[in-house]
């Protein structure tokens, strides 16, 4: 494989923190040229240590660059930049690209072929479009967390940023395909997400089970919420998980743990016999998992046909053969950091499969910045790449060794 299947594209990275940084990831780890856009300031600590693991994972395959867009040359050089771009992503709040003067609407007739992405909090909108939005704030907003936990519990956080995370790939979908209807129309268009609508997208049939059926669900905890029995069941040296709803899976179950009988009694025959006597039928089950170890228990079903599957700590996760084998991990060295195992893309392609790199480009400039001193009007900038050692940012634009004159300038 010469290139990868995104490298013709080229992409301005205005974002920061996760949501916006997310989406890019899924463009950049495909082969997409990007830039990272950034203030002189970094992002003042929101997206953690610069050589800390998150910065590194989120951010890799990304060449970098400084550039103040409160200045009127900073907005002059970033329409430089739009001019031979595909693709610009941003994630401020709605009305800060407004102010800067980098909308969507002043920055199309610079380039109308330009694919302008937008995630927000809220949305572009509507009554909560100045709120500043985070992932916490959107689980609970969009229904995530009161179906979360067990029941009575109260409110629960889902253990990663599932909103951020979605949004930003629900972004980058929106950019697959709005580049190629480009190909046809020979246009570009906006393109936006928000943390509250991937949320609520990601409640899928526990939404429905409201929108169409007017139920109103709350917390399962470890259970399945309407299938059963599915949820945790603890052994002799610990738990593991079991998901026998079905027919066919419910009575594979009881014969291999040695209950073949229970399909026939009547509390437990049906779907909703087993729905109104989930616990009860929970603790017979969980009377007999304990007599033996997790690791037992997860043979003996599966070789039944039945799923069943370990409950693990994250070292435990990346020890499994299984994981091993699927590729998922990917190492990169770093030259200040060493090695580095970065969390690759879940899906593959048997022909352009996806990259990570820290370096993709640009590996031989200069780490410090130059000196300061008049541009004459004009402005530099350093690039390099978006993962290795911050720079020391002296006050103004943008610096570099050389004027910036169109994106092939800084092309790999």
């Amino acid at each position: 494989m010469s290139k990868l299947p995104l490298s013709r594209f080229k992409v301005i990275d205005l974002t920061r923190v996760r949501a916006g940084p997310t989406c890019v990831r899924q463009l950049a780890d495909w082969g997409a040229s990007v830039i990272k856009v950034e203030a002189a300031g970094g992002d003042s600590g929101l997206g953690g240590d610069r050589h800390g693991p998150d910065f590194q994972n989120l951010h890799r395959n990304k060449r970098d660059m400084t550039l103040n867009l409160k200045h009127p040359e900073g907005v002059d050089i970033l329409k430089t930049l739009v001019k031979t771009a595909d693709v610009l992503v941003e994630n401020y709040r709605p009305d800060v690209k407004f102010r800067l003067g980098i909308d969507y609407e002043r920055l199309k007739p610079v380039n109308p072929r330009l694919v302008y992405a937008s995630i927000s909090g809220f949305g572009q909108t509507g009554p909560y479009r100045e709120r500043p939005g985070v992932d916490q704030i959107a689980q609970g907003m969009g229904g995530l967390m009161s179906v979360t936990g067990l029941p009575g519990q109260g409110p629960v956080r889902v253990g990663v940023p599932i909103a951020d995370l979605t949004a930003g790939i629900f972004a980058a979908m929106g950019i697959l395909v709005a580049l190629l209807e480009r190909e046809e129309s020979g246009e570009g268009q906006f393109v936006e997400s928000s943390l509250l609508a991937a949320q609520i997208a990601m409640l899928d049939f526990q939404a429905s089970r409201y929108t169409i059926a007017k139920e109103v669900p709350g917390q399962a905890g470890n259970n399945h919420p309407t299938s059963i029995p599915s949820g945790v069941f603890r052994t002799k040296d610990g738990h593991i998980n079991i998901a026998s709803a079905g027919g066919d899976i419910y009575k594979r179950m009881c014969a291999a743990i040695g209950l073949p009988d229970l399909p026939n009694d009547p509390d437990y025959a049906t779907p909703k016999a087993r729905l109104k006597n989930r616990d009860k039928l929970n603790a017979i089950i969980e009377e007999v998992t304990r007599t033996r170890p997790a690791a037992e228990w997860i043979d003996i079903l599966n070789r039944a046909g039945c799923p069943c599957g370990p409950i693990n700590r994250m070292d435990e996760v990346f020890a499994d053969p299984q994981v091993k084998h699927l590729g998922i991990v990917q190492p990169v060295e770093h030259k200040t950091l060493g090695r580095l195992d970065l969390i690759g893309q879940a899906v593959t392609l048997s022909r352009t499969p996806s990259a990570s790199t820290l370096t993709r480009s640009w590996a031989n400039w200069a780490t410090t910045p130059p000196p300061s001193r008049d541009c004459g009007g004009r402005a530099w900038f350093r690039p390099r790449p978006a993962v290795a050692s911050h720079l020391v940012i002296i006050p103004g634009l943008i610096y570099g060794p050389g004027y910036y004159r169109s994106f092939d300038d800084i092309a790999p």
